[in-house]
């Protein structure tokens, strides 16, 4: 009888840990080699889901300290659709800055998006970047801290100047933070 309600709880606590938010988290390289990191340099935790074609994609907790920094291997959407890494500064997504891509074979297109971002976001006041280790063939998009009109991010639904191409192959890293406009 000890050793089921020795297995019991065990069951029980696992269950609970596994509904807990995700302090790191790394997906499996795809065939192409690509993908992003997103590094943390807020001075405060940052909290981000990876959706695709379903939205209850697990949260993910980039802490102040740790465990901060993210990295995607570039993937499909079963449906067709891209996919959208939602970063905030609350659990609750009240404050939204969005990495966007679609990978069509053998480009990677990718966008910033700030139309889900709150008037005084902490993402414009701290500025945010993605560079790439191919500078040669992939533009990096910059928004300084401070710029509230970043022309290198989606502002409104038809900023079609903000979706960039890259070859699949690229790594791309996604700072957040201080070191963004470096």
């Amino acid at each position: 009888m000890m050793f089921v309600k020795a297995f019991g709880i065990l069951g029980l606590v696992s269950t609970m840990a596994a509904a807990l938010p995700t302090t790191l988290e790394r997906r499996a390289t795809n065939s192409t080699g690509g993908g992003v990191q997103i590094i943390n340099n807020m001075g405060k935790d940052i909290y981000l889901w990876s959706v695709g074609q379903s939205a209850d994609a697990p949260m993910v907790t980039l802490t102040s300290g740790g465990n901060n920094t993210y990295s995607e291997s570039w993937r499909t959407n079963a449906d067709g659709g891209g996919v959208s890494i939602k970063i905030s500064t609350t659990p609750d997504q009240s404050d939204v800055l969005q990495y966007e891509y679609t990978l069509v074979s053998p480009i990677i297109y990718y966008d910033l998006s700030c139309i889900n971002m709150g008037n005084g976001s902490e993402f414009t006041t701290a500025g945010f970047a993605v560079t790439s280790n191919d500078n040669s063939t992939c533009k990096s998009a910059v928004c300084k801290p401070g710029d509230t009109a970043c022309a290198d991010a989606y502002l409104w639904p038809t900023d079609d100047q903000a979706t960039r191409g890259c070859p699949e192959t690229v790594q791309m890293t996604l700072n957040l933070g201080p070191s963004a406009a470096e």
